[in-house]
């Protein structure tokens, strides 16, 4: 009785109850996401109290005719942003905010991979929620009592209290609030305190004008030069262009043996006959695959907040699909998934592929991850290429893997190794079997392209997307695992690396060392076809000709981050206090590169944002080339009195005649329009003019040659 007494009287003043409660759940919290980088739990109380106790004096003041309900409301809502922040870590490394709810959608089609974060004690964070909830539904006597807590008792105090509160919530964000890095910043103010700020926050960009967003500029800021005669310029010239981007492949797997057993002896074939760069990183963002796509094909940075291909799909974009078809390139691009998933059948607009090809081309047979497997997308591509390079026209196209994803658990009859039982039911094993599968896939697809011709007339791009093991999703037997794979500590500098091979015809296989990004894969393919980006803005270098690597980095890293030789730079609240992790492992308590390196990294991407955010929407400018055809075909109508054909209707043939194999963005039913291929000449300075090739107009995906234009395989998508 005395217990039962002691508990009821506790309740019975929900003030002191579910500060109690907020408490632990404040120190779940630290213990997933700060232990490892908090000064100690003391000062994350600290923090953590004033914004809780700020909402409980406002329910003791305002709401006190249902005063459980609202608290148990309140509870929830706190709780889930505490639960959203310990999964987001636990991936992302970095905290949610309300930018993160666009990603709400995509969760249905990742939900292994975030359930496969989830240690079953995260859950308890949610029992008092549920107890109280019975309890409320379940017992007329617990109603009751609830209903005897609808009491007016020391609401000025609480109201005095709730001032004090929102003073002390100011005084933790206010020292806080010009500091660089977001995470350090956040156990810093408070979970809480930090989720506030952010809805209010100015933009950690340096202040650019986009007109001053030039190729030069740009080249000036990063300090590159372009050579007098490039090396390799046009040494591929009207050559295919195969990117073959595979998802969640980090370097470490090149020529990595466990037990003696080679992991990816496919890629290491690869590695050996041709161009390899070790040190290449990763450069992508929210969006993590679907950004990757971006970057590569843009050479511009991911947006701050948002994955690119939602914050950036309305812009029409100068790209490689773009520039290449303006040299008389087909245009494609290849992914199992469905084209809606992270939105890309926008970004496809915006980028101006002339097709692509998902899962409606592909089916949804012998499915591994989120669509079908990595040896149907081969086979089915290689089949595709070969008929693409019988039109005699060139293509450049983008290849997607997707079966070694994240949570990285293929289904046994893929297995093509066997785990030594030390790496079985890890993270980082289930990885290496996934990654081990891809590569045999890959091979054969490597196989396939030389059996048909394609391969010897191609240049070949592969590169990982993004990270595979990320830091904060390794428990203490997984970071063993991958000092045993290093032989050191594994890093943030290993987290991000990935591979970048390139097989040029009639060139020799050669290791280069010069760090890079994603963001130079687009100039270096450039310089090697012959196409000139004199004219366009670009923030990448061409790997093959320049040598200064500045990779501003994002999300993955706070903001002020940049990868260079000297390693990856995180700024601490600015410069000075920041932290350096070299290439070869450890980690450095000081800048390594220059405070002006430091602030080229910033300048850069804050000229990036600044470029993009000025381009013309591709819609608008649809409707702009629609209403110039309109007012061309009167004229001519007016003056030979032929007969228009319809508006929009292109060269004189309807979609009924359409024979292309796969799907054209434009035929997408999101919104009814074609895509802008080809915007250059209306985009802000800098834009390479140009784009669109001679004698087409912008939004045309049709070949020049109808006659050329393949027959549609039986499974194509057509939408």
């Amino acid at each position: 009785m005395h217990n039962r007494f002691s508990w009821r009287a506790l309740i019975g003043k929900p003030f002191i109850f579910f500060s109690i409660v907020m408490i632990l759940k404040m120190l779940l919290v630290w213990t997933v996401v700060f232990r490892e980088n908090a000064g100690g739990f003391g000062m994350m109380l600290l923090t953590g109290i004033p914004p809780v106790w700020l909402l409980f004096c406002l329910i003791e003041t305002l709401a006190y005719r249902k005063k459980l309900v609202t608290y148990l409301i309140v509870d929830l809502v706190l709780t889930i942003i505490y639960f959203a922040v310990i999964m987001y870590y636990k991936y992302f490394g970095v905290i949610v905010t309300y930018h993160e709810l666009r990603q709400v959608n995509q969760v249905s089609e990742v939900n292994s991979s975030v359930f496969s974060l989830m240690d079953p004690y995260y859950l308890f964070i949610f029992t008092d929620i549920v107890v109280l909830f019975i309890l409320i539904c379940s017992s007329r006597r617990f109603r009751a009592f609830g209903r005897s807590l609808s009491v007016r008792t020391g609401r000025p105090w609480f109201a005095g209290a709730a001032v004090l509160a929102l003073i002390a919530c100011a005084a933790c964000i206010f020292p806080f609030r010009s500091g660089m890095n977001e995470f350090q910043q956040a156990r810093d103010m408070g979970i809480l305190n930090y989720e506030a700020y952010v809805g209010f926050a100015p933009s950690k960009n340096i202040k650019v004008d986009a007109k001053s967003v030039t190729p030069e500029a740009v080249a000036q800021v990063k300090g590159t030069t372009e050579p007098a005669q490039p090396a390799y310029w046009g040494a591929a010239k009207g050559k295919n262009v195969i990117v073959i981007q595979l998802e969640a492949f980090q370097n470490f797997l090149v020529n990595l043996k466990i037990d003696g057993k080679e992991i990816t002896p496919n890629m290491n074939k690869l590695v050996k006959d041709h161009m390899y760069f070790p040190h290449f990183f990763q450069q992508v963002g929210q969006g993590n695959t679907a950004d990757a796509e971006f970057v590569v094909n843009t050479s511009l940075y991911v947006p701050s907040n948002g994955a690119a291909s939602e914050v950036y799909a309305d812009k029409a974009l100068p790209s490689a699909p773009k520039a290449f078809a303006a040299s008389g390139y087909q245009t494609a691009t290849f992914h199992t998934n469905s084209v809606v998933f992270w939105n890309r059948d926008q970004l496809y607009k915006a980028l101006g592929w002339e097709k692509y090809y998902d899962d409606k081309f592909f089916g949804k047979n012998d499915l591994v991850s989120f669509g079908s497997s990595d040896e149907l997308l081969y086979a089915k591509t290689a089949d595709e290429l070969a008929r693409m390079q019988g039109t005699g026209k060139p293509f450049y196209v983008q290849v997607i893997s997707m079966s070694g994803h994240h949570p990285f658990r293929i289904p046994e009859r893929k297995f093509k190794m066997e785990l030594p039982d030390r790496y079985k039911g890890t993270l980082v094993g289930d990885y290496i079997q996934s990654q081990n599968y891809a590569d045999y896939a890959l091979g054969q697809f490597v196989d396939e392209l030389k059996k048909n011709g394609v391969w010897d007339n191609s240049v070949i791009v592969l590169y990982g997307d993004h990270q595979g093991l990320p830091i904060y999703s390794l428990n203490n037997k997984e970071k063993k695992l991958m000092q045993e794979i290093y032989g050191r500590e594994y890093t943030l500098p290993d987290m991000m690396n990935i591979p970048l091979v390139l097989s040029v015809p009639n060139q020799k296989a050669q290791t280069l060392e010069q760090v890079g990004g994603q963001s130079d894969i687009f100039p270096t393919l450039a310089n090697l076809i012959g196409v000139s980006l004199k004219n366009q803005v670009h923030f990448g270098q061409d790997l093959l000709n320049q040598n200064s690597p500045v990779l501003p980095q994002r999300y993955y890293l706070p903001s002020g981050s940049f990868i260079s030789a000297k390693g990856a730079f995180v700024p601490g609240s600015g410069y000075a206090d920041g932290v350096t992790y070299p290439l070869n492992g450890g980690k450095v308590t000081k800048p390594l590169d220059s405070k002006e390196t430091y602030e080229r990294a910033h300048k850069l991407i804050s000229m990036s944002d600044a470029y993009v955010a000025a381009l013309p929407e591709w819609k608008d400018l649809e409707k702009e080339h629609a209403k110039t055809d309109v007012n061309t075909d009167l004229n001519t109508d007016a003056n030979t009195g032929a007969t228009s054909p319809p508006a929009g209707s292109g060269a004189g043939t309807s979609p009924a005649d359409d024979q292309t194999s796969g799907t054209k963005p434009a035929d997408t039913k999101t919104d009814g329009t074609k895509p802008a291929d080809a915007k250059a000449s209306s985009t802000p300075t800098g834009t390479q003019a140009g784009n669109t090739p001679a004698g087409s107009k912008p939004g045309n995906t049709t070949p020049a040659n109808d006659s050329e234009k393949p027959s549609k395989p039986a499974d194509a998508a057509g939408k």
